[in-house]
């Protein structure tokens, strides 16, 4: 069994900058591809971003390209969100979650373990 725990959510001001992280226990993943998706009040979860078993390919939704980046450090167990210029719109609910597989998916039923998410808040 494989436990994600979510850290570095806050409030922060529009134009900061987060870095979330996930760390996974129970066992290693470092043959599993890893995603962060959000929820935002109101709304459905959404993918954001995920990242190769080896972390050399990463894929992010367009509306974070260029501001989020997604890295792993399989020697931790431990999977980043690195979230720069940020906005109001980024404000939600983050979850990172594991797929017993090592390519990149970002469809939420192919990941079959999730954190219980940290809440980013980003004000105007």
């Amino acid at each position: 069994q494989v436990q994600l725990v979510e850290s570095g959510g806050a409030l922060v001001q529009a134009g900061g900058s987060l870095r979330l992280s996930c760390a996974a226990s129970g066992r290693t993943l470092s043959r599993d591809s890893m995603g962060w998706f959000r929820q935002a009040p109101g709304k459905e979860r959404e993918f954001v971003a995920a990242i190769y078993w080896r972390g050399g390919s990463t894929y992010y939704t367009d509306s974070v390209k260029g501001r989020f980046t997604i890295s792993r450090d399989n020697a931790k167990n431990t999977v980043y969100l690195q979230m720069n210029s940020l906005k109001p719109e980024d404000t939600a609910v983050y979850y990172c979650a594991a797929r017993a597989s090592r390519g990149i998916s970002t469809e939420q039923y192919e990941y079959g373990y999730w954190g219980q998410g940290t809440q980013v808040t980003v004000s105007s």
